[in-house]
């Protein structure tokens, strides 16, 4: 028969026998919580070697791989303006890939083509947006103007007889420009070409009045004296091209495009993979190091949270997702 104190020792004994239980299991329970990444991480980069994305995978990879514990493999999967990595990403569910991606595949992409078998709005984690830059709006070393105004009060009063040239429909400098276009008042018809340097060179022949350009490659040519830089489409000015204006200095009201690249994992990867994650690359993107590498590749460094590049996303895809819908465009 239990006594009222054996039954006391009873439960006493069963509550040290818990206790002794929790103890054990604790630290194995955190460690296999915190375990992850358990082996080499794949970051696809969905654009050649040698590329700006896979430059900055690159140089991301091993401090990655340090922080993390673990090998980071990059895995060029090219095609389809970086859509075809980006689907690789979405679809992946061995909770050990990631992407990196530019902004018109984690914005846009399903927007310009409802073919495109993922959409970044639903099958996509955003993790951490490692830089971004303003395009350079650049015309021929002597357009009218004496200043930045002056030059939009030229092209105004130019109306469609002016051209402007872009790497191809869809693309961010055919939006960007389309999108300055319903701000500024401008109205210069659209010319597609195959890629950027054959924009520069119609533009240094003279058949094309302006475009939008990257910053190494506009800076390079503005410091050749075969452009004029006319602005940056940045909200302010930019230290990748201190010396140009903002366009909102220029007095085009409420202008604000950059492009980005970012880090993203698939939809389906437990929120705590992706606040370590992110956590890591947004330290590494911040140290001086990066900033300078990423700046040498033409990128102000951002390194943000999940919640940061999600907002950017959001506005993103706003707005230019409205100049896709009321130009109808189509990506190719």
């Amino acid at each position: 028969m239990n006594t009222p104190r054996a039954t006391r020792r009873l439960v006493l004994l069963f509550s040290a026998i818990a206790c002794a239980t929790l103890a054990a299991h604790g630290p194995l329970h955190a460690q296999g919580a915190g375990a992850w990444p358990s082996k080499p991480l794949h970051l696809i980069v969905g654009f050649p070697p040698g590329s700006s994305p896979d430059l900055t995978a690159r140089a991301l990879a091993e401090p990655l791989a340090q922080a993390l514990g673990q090998p980071v493999v990059v895995d060029n999967r090219v095609g389809a303006g970086g859509n075809i990595g980006a689907d690789a990403v979405a679809k992946a569910s061995d909770g050990h890939t990631i992407g990196l991606m530019i902004n018109g595949n984690m914005t846009i992409s399903k927007l310009l083509n409802p073919a495109v078998r993922y959409d970044p709005r639903t099958d996509l984690a955003p993790v951490s947006l490692i830089g971004v830059a303003p395009l350079v709006l650049a015309a021929p070393a002597g357009a009218p103007g004496a200043d930045a105004r002056g030059f939009f009060d030229a092209a105004r009063a130019a109306g469609g007889q002016w051209s402007y040239g872009s790497p191809g429909v869809g693309t961010v400098g055919h939006l960007g420009m389309e999108l300055l276009k319903s701000r500024s008042g401008i109205a210069p018809v659209h010319v597609p070409y195959p890629g950027y340097p054959q924009v520069f060179n119609a533009m240094v022949a003279g058949d094309l009045q302006l475009s939008m350009l990257p910053p190494a490659l506009a800076q390079a040519q503005i410091k050749a004296g075969k452009l004029r830089g006319i602005g940056v489409t940045s909200s302010g000015r930019s230290t990748l091209a201190p010396e140009l204006p903002s366009l909102a200095e220029a007095g085009v009201k409420d202008f604000n495009l950059e492009i980005w690249n970012a880090v993203a994992a698939p939809a389906g990867m437990p929120r705590a993979h992706i606040e370590k994650l992110a956590a890591a690359v947004s330290a590494i993107v911040r140290t001086p190091e990066m900033r300078q590498r990423l700046f040498q590749q033409g990128w102000q460094a951002v390194g943000s949270s999940p919640e940061g590049l999600a907002r950017r996303m959001q506005a993103d895809t706003q707005v230019l997702g409205a100049i896709i819908r009321t130009q109808g465009i189509q990506g190719q």
